[in-house]
């Protein structure tokens, strides 16, 4: 979209969320009426105006939302492409027909007064002329602008913007240049218009003719096809009626023919219908109709929901808010009722459900996620459900030929099912490989120590992870405090250090015994009354979840061991709970360099602190970066 081709670009681009601010006025006069007395709100037209954008937005919000229900729709989308961030961001702005068409509305309640004015409920003959209105002006006018938009001169200012969104979503029908949507408000104004001054309109059929509308906009610009094909094979006639998602799709990608706006028949009239339309409708609506899944992921990455609020981080509630790192949002607090109920409702029937997929050279990688929340994995009573539910997952993972499975954070707790040891043993026929990744984490973890640091202080000391950690420090050379209770757990590692470096791994009870180490490595949480021991200028190094707190201004904190998946992944348009775009929990990484190099052995339970370098090196072929090694 060209910035200098005149109404290209939208008046109040500038603006941000001030944008709104626009329909102010609309909002005063409603309230100034109300307050007064001077009519009620439903004799009010500019406060139908403003219901009636509410719910067109909502429409366009929720239908996305449903589009991007991977567990209900992977089996019937079109395009098996995911929405990236450079997409996401594109269509940020997708709103701005809803704004431009209010305040039309409010202009032409202004220039005809009277025939607006006392529009009744209901006037039957107002269906006919409105139907009559759409079909004999509005569709061929629509066709035909939307044909010239594609010529040589207009496509690159103002049409090449909508078309740069690589897969159609119902959002994608509001991102255009401000010169197309007041075409559209044209096409879609003059139905209602010329209903209303012939004397037939009502305001039922204004809100029926604009919940169509829109309505079928979005069904076209879907990318998941919900009309089965035996409909066109009953009633030949229909597919020159109604288009479908298929036959959008074609148009989005392809570009040279399907410009109807709902009406094939224009296509058909003027020869510009793709041939293949029907035959690829019939195609996809067969196979998602006898469950013929789609393609089979090399990889699942198994995540599970954090806390109730970060349970709307996900691509099919908020995909914006899901694009971006999570934290609290004020906005979230109306949805915590809901969510509640749903977790509940997961709680007793919902399965392991998918959550997004992208594509790294060649090989389709998915997140699927348990249905359980946090606190739930806490509790000794829900253990045998949520073993159930991850022990489900790893054996449709290899019923469909996935070949790596990775167990995310709490799904691979040592309490819960020892590291996934578990089901490697009750399943010794598992062709799946079933990997927590850890031994990536503490290659992360270990990566960030300088060469120099001769003292370390080590929470969570005697867990996987501490464990790997003190001994790999061990036999570098370091002095190792390890904070444990437990003398028979800390011989019990001491005794697998090579006997030179045995000495290096020291027994402590208590914080005192760190007032000294400016290196702390933290596996497992501290308050900040325990932070206080720490000298000034330590640093803490950390792998424990939730983050410990920022607590010590003196001091520097690290952040989770995270990675920075390689540059070309593709389809990425989440982001990993707290982390940055492109930036995954280091276990999560784990899986997916043990997938890239095909390794053919488990990764569960106790780590191998001799794999740590042989990983670490072949995250580094593979392009992966930690991410205390980015740019700040």
């Amino acid at each position: 979209m060209s910035k200098n081709a005149p109404l290209a670009t939208w008046p109040w681009e500038n603006l941000g969320v001030f944008k709104y601010m626009l329909l102010g006025p609309m909002v005063g006069k409603v309230v100034h009426s109300w307050f007064y007395g001077y009519d009620d709100l439903a004799s009010n037209l500019c406060c139908h105006v403003l219901v009636i954008s509410l719910f067109r937005f909502h429409l366009y919000q929720w239908y996305t939302n449903a589009c991007n229900m991977l567990f209900l729709t992977r089996n019937r989308r079109i395009l098996q492409k995911s929405v990236d961030f450079e997409q996401i961001d594109k269509e940020y702005d997708w709103d701005n027909f809803v704004i431009l068409q209010a305040l039309i509305a409010s202009l032409a309640i202004y220039l005809f007064p009277h025939e607006f004015a006392n529009l009744p409920v209901w006037k039957s003959k107002g269906i006919v002329a409105i139907v009559l209105v759409h079909v004999l002006i509005s569709e061929p006018l629509y066709y035909w602008v939307h044909r010239s938009l594609h010529g040589n001169y207009l496509f690159t200012p103002y049409h090449s913007f909508h078309h740069s969104s690589s897969v159609p979503q119902p959002v994608t029908a509001g991102s255009t240049s401000f010169l197309e949507d007041l075409l559209v408000a044209v096409v879609i104004g003059l139905p209602i218009l010329g209903c209303c001054l012939s004397g037939y309109g009502s305001k039922t059929i204004i809100y029926g003719y604009i919940y169509v509308f829109d309505f079928l906009r979005c069904l076209g610009h879907s990318n998941v096809e919900i009309i089965p094909h035996w409909i066109f094979d009953s009633f030949p006639f229909f597919r020159y009626i109604i288009y479908t998602p298929t036959y959008y799709s074609l148009h989005h990608t392809e570009m040279k023919n399907n410009y109807c706006l709902f009406m094939p028949l224009y296509d058909a009239l003027w020869n510009t219908l793709n041939t293949q339309s029907w035959d690829l409708h019939k195609k996809i609506s067969t196979e998602a109709d006898i469950g013929k899944s789609a393609k089979v992921p090399d990889f699942v990455f198994l995540a599970h929901v954090v806390d109730i609020l970060s349970a709307l981080h996900v691509p099919f509630v908020f995909r914006t808010f899901a694009s971006k790192p999570y934290s609290a949002k004020l906005f979230l607090l109306p949805y915590w009722p809901f969510t509640v109920v749903v977790m509940l409702i997961m709680w007793a029937r919902a399965k392991t459900f998918l959550v997004s997929f992208y594509n790294l050279r060649g090989r389709l990688h998915q997140t699927w996620a348990v249905p359980r929340f946090g606190f739930q994995y806490f509790l000794p009573f829900a253990s045998n459900g949520i073993n159930n539910h991850i022990e489900e997952a790893i054996l449709r993972a290899d019923k469909l030929g996935v070949k790596v499975i990775s167990l995310a954070a709490l799904n691979k707790n040592e309490a819960l099912n020892g590291g996934g040891t578990l089901f490697v043993k009750k399943h010794p026929n598992l062709k799946v490989r079933v990997v927590h990744g850890n031994t990536l984490t503490a290659a992360v973890i270990l990566n960030e120590i300088h060469e120099d640091v001769k003292e370390v202080f080590l929470t969570g000391a005697t867990s996987k992870l501490g464990r790997a950690i003190a001994l790999y420090l061990c036999r570098r050379g370091v002095r190792v405090l390890m904070l444990t209770p437990s003398h028979e757990r800390f011989q019990n590692i001491q005794k697998e250090a090579p006997a030179d470096c045995q000495k290096n791994l020291i027994q402590v009870s208590k914080y005192q015994a760190a007032k000294n180490c400016k290196t702390w490595v933290v596996g497992k949480w501290i308050t900040p009354g325990q932070q206080r021991w720490a000298p000034s200028g330590t640093h803490f190094h950390q792998f424990v979840v939730p983050p410990i707190l920022a607590f010590r201004r003196d001091c520097t904190y690290g952040d989770l061991a995270a990675m920075k998946l390689p540059d070309d992944v593709e389809g990425l348009g989440s982001c990993e709970y707290t982390m940055g775009r492109g930036i995954v929990h280091a276990c999560h990484a784990g899986g997916v360099v043990h997938s890239l190099e095909g390794w053919t052995h488990h990764e569960v339970g106790a780590l191998d602190v001799d794999r740590i370098d042989i990983v670490w090196k072949a995250a580094m072929k593979h392009g992966l970066q930690s991410v205390s090694s980015l740019p700040k």
